[in-house]
């Protein structure tokens, strides 16, 4: 080897970095395969289960015998009216407060403390949130068990996720942009508005996308305030309820149907469960689409 070439070779340390930096990297994509098959191995699991029960008629009838026999459609109608009226009471109000506190409050104890309380009140479990709603919505407001109830329950219960979300994201942006929004005469409000929402709006969609997949599935809070086993329906339209009454979510449905339902097709459960994913992955993927294509505009 010539001196010139010897110059450029590779040192024992530039080896050891590049074997280091291999082994790493096998490592991490070993993590994330150990995440993914498991879940494509359930999910596959659970279609082939439930494949015998899937059709047009199960999704579009409303169920007989009990639950054990028939379609789903009222809980399906259900489910879409509970997360569609407890996402249009937490977004607004979850974006406005994450706003506030990232916006306009000063860094003080109050301030702390509201910050705080948003973090604890992301941890405590569901059936503690459906225990407050009985209490708020169906003894103390006179909602009674009903659609309002179970969704402002959900509400409650899935909006620190939005708020810490959304703070994420908001913080994101860089303060540059508001120095100079700032510095040509903009006000506080008109660079949220036209410059920190905007370039920020992906980052909100994160929290609403976490809060459908919450609040569809979760069963605790919606069966004490408002779901129940069965109700009959007049007929197979969307507006099958009104939101003073109770209705069937797909969540409960599916609890009934695996522990306490007899006589029910051993494929039955793992339709619904189907659906259930189904449901959420579809409203999942538009959220994420419409992330995509705004992110994607970003200037930076």
């Amino acid at each position: 080897m010539s001196d010139r070439q010897a110059m450029f070779a590779e040192t024992p340390l530039g080896r050891r970095k590049r074997r280091t930096e291999r082994v790493a990297k096998y490592f991490f994509g070993f993590m994330a395969m150990a995440m993914v098959v498991p879940l494509l191995l359930i999910v596959g699991y659970v279609v082939v289960k439930g494949w015998p029960c899937l059709s047009w008629e199960f999704l579009t009838t409303n169920p007989r015998g009990g639950g054990i026999r028939g379609g789903i459609w009222p809980a399906l109608v259900g489910t879409i009216y509970l997360v569609g009226l407890s996402l249009c009471v937490s977004a607004p109000i979850g974006v406005l407060a994450a706003v506030y506190l990232n916006e306009y409050a000063k860094d003080n104890w109050f301030t702390r403390i509201v910050n705080l309380a948003v973090v604890n009140l992301a941890g405590v479990p569901s059936i503690v949130h459906g225990l407050f709603g009985v209490g708020a919505f169906v003894y103390a407001m006179h909602f009674g068990k009903s659609i309002i109830s179970a969704s402002l329950t959900l509400a409650i219960m899935t909006l620190p996720v939005i708020i810490a979300s959304t703070k994420e994201a908001l913080a994101a942006v860089p303060m540059s942009f508001r120095e100079a929004c700032w510095n040509v005469g903009a006000t506080r409000w008109q660079t949220i508005r036209r410059i920190v929402l905007p370039n920020s709006i992906s980052g909100i969609l994160t929290g609403v996308i976490l809060q459908v997949s919450r609040a569809a599935g979760e069963t605790a809070p919606v069966m004490l305030t408002g779901v129940t086993v069965y109700k009959a329906v007049s007929d197979n339209g969307f507006f099958l309820y009104t939101l003073n009454e109770q209705c069937m979510s797909l969540s409960m449905h599916l609890y009934y149907i695996a522990t306490q339902a007899s006589g029910a097709p051993p494929a039955l459960p793992y339709a619904i469960a189907v659906v259930l994913l189904a449901v959420v992955l579809l409203v999942n993927a538009t959220a994420i689409t419409f992330r995509v294509v705004l992110r994607s505009r970003k200037k930076w």
